[in-house]
């Protein structure tokens, strides 16, 4: 079928040489359809179906001041598998945000490097003066997907086919919504958390399969934290408050400095999925930005993540002039994370850790069908020096200990790449990762599957996109169980 054109927004961008609104990051404006699109290599498996769903950062008009990638307009690509076909669409999320920048014709709100000062216009979360762009985070629940920005947005509801933006979320706490909400695709319910700048500092959130807010508790913190992630078992969910947060003495003139503050350990709180009292524990100081999973382990709770050597790295020397600090703090290779697991003992209140892998990675994934339960493999992120950009992925068999690599030819770009079941999948690992490369070798972009089981070798199908995508942070697979009607209207998708 033909590529279809979405009606075209209104951009005032203007030609730059911005290292992220260039390359990888350079953004795209243009929304379309495309069923059917052309398979590059091997054939569209028939066993796999369901909806891959990516955020990406795309700023629409001319930034007032100093533009960080996280500024940028949240976009969500998504590409339907069903039947051995695939069809592929991309919309802007309709954030406040954006409908009030096209309204104005340019933009209302400074970004993350900016002073307060510069916003025409209070935001709309917990950090009001950026603005919400629901860019940073995709899940589904409840049958629909749910955007999110890391700065505490509003949260938006999306239809995970069509791509229609369904309005912000009714149950959003006053704070707001943090990236990185939870979802058990056992019972349903989608755990969430947000924080602030003002006492309690912290809340943790849990909503029924229903979609109906079920429990809404604070969680008091020493001060301002900037918690990123959490996870949770089938029991429990773990939060965190490690030593790297604004400075307090600039934070009361309305500077946001984030510093690593010496002689603080990293703090656990682990309750009750339900709500109730957390209970703490401490551990080595650090900073996570993703946790894999946790699970129960007898008397234990166990929790994998990214232990980052280096939290708060210098200056990258190589950088372009003026722009040191904002890549050192986008490089994992400056971050120098790990995959790392700490243990938390209910019956005596001790910790331990251990290193998992001594390689540099982040954003990891699992199956979710396993998420808060013990899980075997995990698929990492290997990063482009230099950047905030994926060249490759490691699968780790956290049991024996062995692992395998695929990276991609030079130029070429990963996203976020969940893990896919199988139809009638008879293990853990029995499925595909599903990832959106960005080639900067042929200005082009596609979609890749590659056998879970068979890393190393590659992809079994590349799809060919209809345009070169930007890059971003998030992203999410949803099986035909977690959308009703799936069917039917994955069908849709092909009319």
């Amino acid at each position: 079928m033909p590529l279809r054109r979405q009606p075209s927004v209104l951009t005032t961008l203007k030609a730059t040489s911005h290292p992220y609104m260039t390359g990888a990051w350079t953004p795209l404006h243009e929304e379309v359809d495309l069923p059917d699109p052309e398979v590059l290599e091997g054939r569209i498996p028939d066993d796999i179906e369901g909806v891959y769903l990516r955020n990406t950062e795309n700023p629409v008009h001319e930034p007032l001041g100093r533009y960080h990638p996280f500024d940028g307009d949240g976009m969500i690509h998504r590409m339907v598998f069903q039947g051995g076909r695939a069809s592929y669409a991309n919309r802007f999320i309709r954030t406040r945000g954006f409908r009030a920048e096209q309204e104005a014709g340019g933009s209302l709100w400074g970004g993350l490097a900016d002073p307060v000062q510069l916003a025409k216009r209070p935001g709309f979360g917990a950090h009001g003066a950026l603005k919400d762009s629901s860019s940073t985070d995709i899940v589904v629940h409840a049958g629909t997907a749910l955007s999110t920005f890391y700065q505490c947005g509003e949260g938006y509801r999306l239809d995970p086919v069509t791509l229609d933006t369904l309005g912000v979320e009714g149950w959003t706490p006053i704070d707001g919504i943090s990236a990185h909400p939870k979802v058990d695709e056992h019972t349903g319910e989608l755990m969430f958390f947000n924080y602030s700048k003002h006492a309690p500092y912290l809340h943790y959130g849990l909503v029924g399969p229903d979609n109906r807010l079920k429990v809404l508790q604070p969680i008091d913190l020493p001060g301002p934290r900037l918690p990123h992630d959490m996870a949770f078992t089938e029991r429990f969910v773990i939060l965190n408050d490690l030593p790297v947060f604004w400075d307090a003495d600039l934070l009361a003139r309305d500077i946001h400095a984030v510093r690593l503050h010496e002689g603080l350990p990293s703090r656990f709180a682990i309750l009750p999925r339900e709500g109730g009292e957390p209970r703490w524990f401490e551990a080595a100081p650090t900073y996570v930005l993703h946790w894999l999973n946790a699970y129960e382990d007898g008397d234990e709770v166990v929790l994998d993540g990214y232990f980052q050597d280096e939290p708060m790295p210098p200056p990258r020397a190589d950088a372009p002039p003026g722009f040191g600090h904002m890549m050192a703090y986008l490089d994992e290779m400056s971050f120098r994370p790990h995959m790392h697991r700490w243990r938390f003992n209910l019956r005596d209140g001790s910790t331990r850790e251990e290193r998992l892998d001594p390689r540099i990675m982040e954003f990891g994934m699992i199956n979710g069908r396993y998420a808060g339960r013990r899980h075997r493999y995990a698929y990492s992120t290997l990063p482009e020096p230099g950047w905030f950009l994926f060249n490759g992925f490691v699968k780790s068999d956290l049991e024996t200990g062995a692992s395998w690599e695929y990276r991609l030819p030079p130029g070429v770009f990963a996203s976020e790449a969940p893990f896919a079941p199988r139809r009638n999948a008879t293990a853990e690992d029995d499925g595909y990762l599903v990832s959106f490369l960005i080639d900067e070798n042929r200005q082009a972009s596609e979609c890749v599957l590659i056998d879970a089981q068979r890393i190393e070798e590659g992809p079994v199908c590349r799809i060919a996109l209809p345009h070169k995508i930007s890059s971003g942070t998030h992203a999410v697979w949803a099986g035909p169980e977690m959308i009703p009607g799936f069917s039917s209207r994955a069908s849709a998708a092909w009319e």
